[in-house]
């Protein structure tokens, strides 16, 4: 199956309209509110849901906001608002500009907005987006894993977890998000298994078939993989829009997706705001906790949970640390012997069948997935 056909035709590449100075004022319950007194962005708004099909309407400021907030089908806040009318839901959108930088990431987590497009880039996201939200399909949970510093084994948690999961019978698919990690599909020993990696979807605009997704995704270990390549050439990073349209294909495809969040700024902003829950994974140590709670304050307002990595020695149990950081504990994380070894020789599956992590591995997702299968 070729790249191409993953899309649907009519979704990747929004029409343009032309920019209207009056507000289109559409039954409530169906309508995208836009919250903005930036003219550009209004426009740059009004051409994307126009090619969604949706109708929009247009208020300057919070106090014309209040009365259609709550009715609107999805909020849209622009970068020019830094509050919130009281006791409403948060929006479902930041929107800004490239110009606007990372100040906009840290705008949607003060707001608690559920994504941020930056515009022009996100057109086509933002379109797809707002005409699922007029028409709900069920979906699968996205579950981010990341690491509170280096080294903390965010990518052996991530994959035990999706062993796991996998034999408790759910479809599952677990992302590799960070591009310089060296590939996923080495800790899996399943570089030769053929199937598409993201360098196959980098530049993916519109809406992705989820069903062709899966089926164009290599496995191992009973659950589907996406990796970046593991090889010394690399692979450019996909841009937060298109790692959006991937992910959104995964979510309806998929019953739960592990998605294997690199630390950096950029892997968090790109990987991290699609996630649904989120876990953190720490090691017993002062300076990991420290580190683990700096990291909070550039992550999405969503639920988050801890997992702590037991160390030989360590002299800080799991109910300090997460006191310490104030994320709740959803389970400790076996020091397994040879895991190091069985990372670089790609073995990290055959240590995820021991007793140990299978008890640890169902721990945490009964806390932070609930029901599987």
């Amino acid at each position: 199956m070729s790249r191409h056909e993953l899309f649907h035709p009519d979704t990747r590449h929004p029409r343009a309209a032309e920019p209207s100075d009056a507000a289109w004022l559409p039954d409530a319950s169906a309508e995208t509110l836009l919250v903005t007194g930036d003219k550009l962005l209004r426009g740059e708004v009004e051409r994307i849901v126009a090619a969604a099909g949706g109708t929009l309407r247009t208020v300057p400021d919070v106090l014309a906001a209040a009365p259609f907030w709550d009715p609107a089908a999805a909020v849209l806040v622009g970068s020019d608002i830094s509050t919130l009318p009281r006791r409403r839901r948060a929006p479902a959108v930041l929107v800004g500009l490239a110009g606007d930088g990372d100040s906009l990431w840290r705008l949607a987590a003060t707001m608690g907005a559920e994504r941020v497009a930056v515009l022009p880039e996100a057109a086509a996201w933002l379109a797809a987006h707002l005409s699922r939200d007029r028409s709900p399909a069920p979906g699968g949970l996205v579950l981010g894993i990341s690491g509170g510093c280096g080294g903390a084994g965010a990518t052996t948690a991530a994959i035990w977890l999706a062993q796991a999961a996998a034999r408790h019978g759910a479809h599952v698919l677990l992302v590799d998000g960070d591009p310089r990690g060296g590939g996923l599909e080495l800790a899996l020993a399943a570089e030769d298994t053929p199937g598409l990696r993201w360098p196959d979807l980098t530049g993916a605009s519109g809406s992705i078939d989820p069903s062709q997704l899966a089926e164009s995704l290599p496995t191992a270990g009973g659950f589907s993989f996406l990796s970046w390549p593991g090889s010394r050439d690399g692979a450019a990073a996909a841009d937060a829009s298109t790692v959006s349209i991937v992910l959104d294909a995964a979510r309806r495809g998929f019953e739960l997706v592990l998605l294997d969040i690199g630390r950096g700024g950029e892997a968090l902003r790109a990987y991290a705001w699609d996630c649904d829950r989120l876990v953190v994974i720490v090691p017993a140590q002062l300076r990991a906790a420290v580190a683990t709670a700096r990291l909070l304050r550039d992550l999405p307002p969503v639920e988050t949970f801890l997992v702590v990595r037991f160390k030989p020695g360590a002299v800080l149990d799991g109910a300090l640390i997460s006191d310490s950081v104030g994320l709740p504990l959803s389970g400790i994380m076996p020091e397994v012997r040879g895991t190091a070894a069985a990372t670089e020789l790609g073995r990290l599956l055959i240590s995820g069948q021991q007793r140990v992590v299978r008890r640890f591995a169902a721990a945490v997702l009964e806390l932070s997935v609930g029901e599987l299968g």
